[in-house]
């Protein structure tokens, strides 16, 4: 005679437990959708556009007008333009031929020059007071002219390459070739900080030429018929000019280091001039905000 299957024997109490861990699990997922349902709603209404608001901005194009045009010596191999008390400053290079120089403007006659040692190559320029400061390229020697007499006061050095330089009226601002601008003390000469310089998110390299216009750096590419304006708090390119067909490719002989690299400020007349290497023409540009 078999044994009368209880409540009490071990094949009845299998069911229960089973529907016990079913009910526990059921319990467990309802807790978990409520935690993440709570999440959501507690979450801040701008989280979900985040990703948007790190979007990068797109550079401005900005349209010009040229307003005249000048002579300029054809063989400055132009590295640096300063504007100042009706006439440029220039800085030229290459090997054997680099100078510092004064020129008439309008003619574009040379009035005053100083050559540099035939192992010298002459990149960028600034002037900060009645002070000439100008870069050499791989030398990293950098030197101080009296602006009037082009006597030499004093020379400096730096780490990288030497490439583009402007004053913003505080610190010098070098360029080396990469995508950073490096701030130098405009009385000791002396590296402060850096500047990492990107256009629509991404770093921007070879930057050459500079100037500092109304809160702006200016900054010619190398290569590139462009010129970027730079924001010096965030270093984001906000504005660009796109320079292509500002001059007849064919005056300049199809030489491929005849590019645009030269920028220069009239404060009080609010005038920008352009020019390049080799160049036979300093333009006047008018910018269309």
């Amino acid at each position: 005679m078999s044994k009368k299957r209880g409540p009490n024997t071990k094949k009845d109490a299998g069911p229960k437990k089973s529907n016990r861990l079913v009910l526990i699990a059921i319990a467990a997922l309802a807790v978990l959708v409520a935690v993440i349902v709570v999440t959501r709603l507690g979450s801040k209404p701008h989280e979900p556009v985040q990703a948007t608001d790190n979007k990068p901005v797109q550079a401005e194009r900005v349209s010009y007008e040229v307003i005249a045009s000048h002579p300029h010596d054809p063989g400055a191999f132009l590295q640096g333009l300063v504007w100042h008390a009706g006439g440029f400053y220039e800085s030229t290079g290459q090997y054997g031929a680099s100078s510092l120089r004064r020129v008439e403007f309008p003619s574009g006659k040379v009035i005053k020059q100083v050559k540099l040692d035939p192992e010298l190559f002459g990149e960028g320029l600034a002037l900060v007071d009645d002070r000439l400061i100008q870069l050499t390229w791989t030398t990293k020697r950098g030197f101080v002219y009296d602006r009037e007499t082009f006597k030499l006061i004093r020379e400096f050095t730096y780490q990288n390459e030497g490439w583009g330089l402007t004053y913003d009226g505080k610190d010098l601002i070098m360029s080396d070739g990469s995508d950073q601008l490096t701030y130098l003390d405009a009385q000791t000469y002396q590296p402060t900080r850096k500047l990492r310089v990107t256009r629509d998110g991404r770093p921007v390299r070879e930057l050459n030429e500079l100037e500092f216009i109304e809160g702006e750096i200016w900054a010619n590419v190398w290569h590139q018929d462009v010129i970027l304006r730079i924001d010096p708090a965030t270093g984001k390119v906000n504005k660009f000019l796109d320079l292509r067909g500002i001059i007849d490719r064919g005056v300049l002989r199809g030489n491929p280091e005849a590019v645009l690299n030269g920028i220069a400020y009239d404060r009080e007349g609010k005038r920008v001039f352009v020019s390049g290497k080799l160049w036979p023409l300093i333009f006047e540009i008018r910018v269309k905000e």
